[in-house]
């Protein structure tokens, strides 16, 4: 984080935290709710200033519960996600990935599918989800751990995740891009925030519960 903003986390440590103010959709823009109305599913304005969005990216973490928030001086400022906390684009002609946040990604620890057909993944930058239109390119150049292209002979549930059967077997893949460590990729099933250990839709942890 900003040495500005932590020395006012020091400086006023009991600042209210914030809620329904932010919110991260599932290409990576930030939006503003001037209204407070996030965790109410308002649409929000893109934020597209690229100082106010460098520095967001700067200050954005999370806590022990997997809430992610950014750090505004003082205060936190809790994120409404639409698909997961980090969202994953393709930085170069050669497919290596980075955050929205501009951070390369080096490893990646298992992917998952969903109904949907958005792949999630777990990174060293915590979890995340491809962005839709680098998608095709990423399953084009996945490889099983024998070194065969993913698609060439692609599981049924990889067409229609939707449809996997409860034993859909997982599968060991490598992300060329990213390394030649292979990784677990099955379909997910329930929601990505209990898969991943993120929340979506974060609210005040009370008392009992922290």
């Amino acid at each position: 984080m900003d040495s500005d903003v932590l020395a006012a986390m020091a400086r006023w440590p009991d600042v209210p935290d914030a809620y329904g103010w932010l919110s991260l959709d599932a290409r990576g823009r930030w939006r503003l709710h001037p209204a407070g109305d996030a965790l109410a599913g308002g649409p929000g304005v893109s934020i597209s200033n690229t100082g106010i969005l460098a520095f967001i990216g700067r200050n954005y973490g999370h806590d022990e519960q997997g809430r992610w928030f950014f750090q505004n001086g003082p205060q936190r400022v809790f994120v409404r996600l639409d698909a997961a906390p980090l969202i994953l684009r393709q930085a170069d002609a050669a497919g290596s990935l980075a955050t929205h946040t501009g951070h390369a990604v080096s490893r990646v620890d298992r992917w998952a599918l969903d109904a949907m057909g958005r792949l999630y993944a777990a990174t060293e930058h915590g979890p995340a989800m491809v962005e839709d239109r680098h998608l095709p390119d990423v399953l084009e150049r996945m490889k099983l751990a024998s070194g065969q292209p993913l698609l060439d002979a692609p599981p049924g549930w990889l067409a229609d995740t939707g449809q996997a059967p409860a034993g859909a077997a997982t599968l060991s893949v490598v992300y060329p891009p990213v390394g030649a460590a292979a990784a677990p990729l099955a379909p997910l099933r329930g929601p990505a925030g209990q898969a991943f250990g993120f929340v979506d839709r974060p609210g005040p942890v009370s008392s009992g519960s922290a």
